[in-house]
């Protein structure tokens, strides 16, 4: 990942000051931004002249770029990732926009599959983009409690409890009918020998730590082993929850069917989708300290992000935490994004998800 972090000028106030008004008016307006359109709704204090010059030479510097000769200014990569590291406002909601997250999320904060699904679809709606959340990894999480549920003669349900609200469920199969007082005495076993330890160290361990149970008769110590790396990994799918491409793509920059399509073709591919959000994680892992990841809005832009398909998009994450285990929540957009709107909504709702839980 590439992050344009050391600009390569020292902008002084007046450059400042008018690429900070480019950058706002060209999110507002999805137009290229002319020197006199902003002397005229803006009180700088600045002729269309001395702002045209500024405004050339912010382009000479890589700040501001035009698609051809007589337009005005659009920002560069450079010039978003100046604008969101220096120039714009600290992310802020209203107090009712707050408090419009924390009245919808209360109504399912004991539900963690439901919390993750409607805050993407909060995140979609309030962004008119696409709100993006990913479950925390599993096999991190630690383990509550493990049933075995007979379905019937030759089947079994395992459901694995996990620490933070999640369950995981595989159905298996069995060589005969076990009985049930028999089943509930070798689980009882697993749990006290299991329980507590996070799916990845049961997964890593369990061979060891179940190896001197020598009278199960109903066969499950030994079906459980050979399908360890199955129960006590990540699932193959599910992580991910989307929400708002119907509003991402009434923006200017998907007008054309080609773009729609691409974006379509991407958000598809769950595996891709976890892919790059687990890339943004990684990127953050090595930008922050770890006391300060959780609740953290980060912004990549543009050729920034970790995978040239999405070059043309900006994306804003930030981890939230449920119990011991810590997921991904973000927003993914064009360049041309409200970018101090859609990290305050991040930070918000990372804060919102991340609450500890009464019970």
């Amino acid at each position: 990942m590439t992050t344009p972090k050391s600009y390569r000028h020292p902008l002084s106030d007046r450059e400042r000051d008018i690429l900070r008004l480019v950058v706002q008016s060209f999110i507002e307006t999805a137009g290229p931004v002319g020197s006199r359109y902003l002397a005229k709704r803006f009180p700088i204090g600045l002729s269309p002249a001395s702002i045209r010059n500024t405004m050339s030479d912010l382009e000479d510097l890589g700040y501001l770029g035009h698609p051809y000769t007589s337009a005005g200014r659009m920002p560069t990569e450079l010039g978003y990732r100046a604008f969101v590291d220096d120039l714009m406002a600290s992310p802020e909601l209203s107090s009712a926009e707050k408090q419009q997250l924390q009245a919808e999320l209360d109504q399912i904060m004991g539900d963690t599959e439901e919390l993750l699904r409607e805050s993407s679809r909060l995140l979609g709606r309030m962004s008119s983009l696409l709100g993006v959340v990913l479950s925390p990894k599993l096999s991190r999480g630690v383990m509550e409690r493990l049933e075995v549920v007979p379905l019937s003669s030759t089947r079994v349900m395992v459901v694995i409890s996990v620490r933070s609200g999640f369950v995981k469920t595989i159905v298996l199969e069995v060589e005969s009918r076990v009985k049930r007082s028999e089943l509930d005495r070798v689980v009882a076993i697993l749990n006290e020998r299991l329980a507590g330890l996070t799916l990845d160290e049961i997964r890593r361990t369990y061979t060891t730590r179940t190896r001197d149970i020598d009278d199960d008769r109903t066969g499950i110590v030994r079906l459980l082993q050979s399908e360890s790396d199955v129960l006590f990994s990540e699932p193959a799918e599910g992580r991910v929850r989307l929400s708002g491409t119907h509003h991402l793509i009434t923006q200017p920059e998907f007008q054309e069917v080609d773009n729609v399509r691409h974006l379509i073709g991407l958000i598809e591919d769950e595996g891709y989708v976890v892919h790059l959000l687990e890339e943004q994680e990684a990127a953050e892992a090595d930008d922050t300290d770890a006391d300060d990841e959780v609740g953290r809005a980060v912004a990549t832009i543009g050729s920034e992000n970790s995978d040239e398909n999405v070059e043309r998009y900006s994306i804003v994450t930030a981890k939230y935490a449920v119990g011991d285990t810590v997921g991904t929540l973000g927003i993914i957009g064009p360049m041309r994004m409200d970018y101090e709107r859609v990290m305050a909504l991040i930070e918000n709702m990372a804060a919102l998800i991340s609450r500890p839980t009464t019970t």
